[in-house]
């Protein structure tokens, strides 16, 4: 299976990686987005995405307050996988936070994580009580010290992406990625020099939400009843009617392109987002399902066509300004 390097750092990954938000065992305020899962389901869903391809894992320590960590750990633990099969990346938040607790609340993320190494250790936002360089700084540290393999953000503009990487190569230490939202219906870091930097820079963009929260599905433009799905979906103008009719040609296109790969729009969606912009650009779309896990891993089994692609990019880019 084919995998990309993160960055200028030695970490590799499957092109697809595995969100683990929905681990979040429905709760606090974020975690409580997604309906309670199984430790069961959530287990298979890892087995199934390690089955298939997949070779990475991204969480966080908001998720439930660590308990997406907690879950994603049992289910490794439960599978019994060795570890050279699978990264693990995992984010510190920083709200209301100074640059101190990166490294005083590191402990617990690796003792939720069941003792593992850290691959990628993210930023999770640009919002803390320190600067940007005494973030990278904090970061800068755990590298040194071997307890993590490399350096990544979160949601960082351009302007505070260029300073993380400043601070850090000044340490002579990659920034690997910027996690940002990217799929064919948000494309906002083509236009606000994010992914440019990014390609100048050696950093890698590691998109998420690249399904557009389930629009790029098409099972909400079918007969899916938006006011049972979990979480505030339900209020968004996206899955209203207007914002389904107005995303409709680009579901229409996905799903013929889709018939000629032998694929769902869901899938083809995906191959854009990680084949539009070679290997700048990876991907981690989240599982609530053990179907959802497969679908997404076989994603990466679907080559696209430069006019697909190109084609693909058009539509999206007028079901964007349509639902604008």
């Amino acid at each position: 299976m084919e995998e990309y390097t993160l960055g200028n750092s030695t970490i590799r990954v499957s092109p697809i990686g595995l969100g683990c938000w929905q681990f979040s065992r429905g709760k606090g305020l974020v975690g409580g987005y997604w309906a309670r899962l199984s430790q069961e389901t959530v287990r298979e869903i890892v087995r199934t995405s390690l089955d298939r391809g997949v070779n990475w894992f991204d969480t966080a320590e908001v998720y439930g307050k660590g308990a997406s960590e907690r879950s994603l750990a049992e289910a490794l633990d439960e599978i019994d996988v060795d570890r050279s099969r699978y990264r693990i990346a995992d984010k510190w938040f920083p709200a209301f936070r100074f640059a101190g607790s990166v490294a005083r609340t590191f402990p617990k993320r690796q003792e939720a994580l069941g003792g593992r190494h850290i691959d990628l250790y993210q930023i999770h936002q640009p919002f803390s009580f320190s600067s940007v360089d005494r973030q990278a700084e904090a970061m800068a540290e755990l590298h040194e010290s071997g307890k993590i393999g490399a350096i990544g953000v979160s949601n960082f503009n351009e302007k505070r992406m260029r300073a993380a990487h400043a601070r850090l190569a000044a340490e002579g230490i990659p920034l690997a990625s910027n996690q940002m939202p990217y799929s064919l219906l948000n494309r906002t870091i083509e236009e606000n020099g994010v992914l440019d930097a990014a390609k100048e820079l050696g950093i890698s963009i590691i998109a998420y939400s690249p399904l557009a929260q389930g629009i790029l599905t098409g099972k909400f433009h079918g007969d899916v009843d938006i006011r049972r799905s979990p979480g505030p979906r339900k209020y968004m103008r996206r899955f209203r009617s207007r914002g389904l009719e107005a995303t409709r040609p680009l579901i229409d296109l996905l799903t013929k392109v889709g018939e000629a790969h032998n694929a769902s729009p869901a899938q083809i969606a995906l191959a854009w987002c990680i084949q539009r912009h070679d290997s700048h650009v990876v991907a981690i779309p989240g599982a609530s399902s053990v179907s959802q896990a497969a679908s997404n891993a076989d994603a990466l089994r679907i080559r696209l066509s430069q006019a697909e692609l190109d084609e693909l990019a058009a539509a999206g880019t007028r079901a964007a300004r349509e639902r604008a």
